[in-house]
């Protein structure tokens, strides 16, 4: 069984920066995509970030420029250091993993369990 731990979350000014990490642990052959999202209140979650296991990055149009997302591959843990943070980036955010347990499984998905971001204006 695959756990994803994360930490970071807070509340923080306009303007300011929060930088979120992410861990996974158990039975991890390898690992494909990481990522983040995240869900406002009463809005469907959304794509933040992610990551391929090669570096390949994709970013929602409205973080683009003010998120970085990285991953170290040998520890399983990705962060992402947010820059610039507005108050409509206020949600829970979620980290998510693409893994197999075994070299010859099909892949599996993780959620983690979400930390609350708050941005004040």
């Amino acid at each position: 069984q695959v756990q994803l731990v994360e930490s970071g979350g807070g509340l923080v000014q306009a303007g300011g920066s929060l930088r979120l990490s992410c861990a996974a642990s158990g039975s991890i052959f390898s690992i494909n995509t990481m990522g983040w999202y995240r869900q406002a209140p009463g809005k469907q979650r959304e794509l933040v970030a992610a990551i391929t296991s090669g570096g390949t990055t994709n970013y929602a149009d409205s973080v683009k420029g003010r998120f970085t997302i990285s991953r170290d591959n040998g520890k399983n843990t990705v962060c992402l250091q947010m820059n610039s943070l507005k108050p409509e980036d206020t949600a829970v955010y979620y980290c998510n993993a693409d893994y197999r347990e075994r070299f010859w499984s099909g892949h599996l998905e993780v959620w983690g369990q979400g930390t609350l971001v708050t941005v004040s204006s």
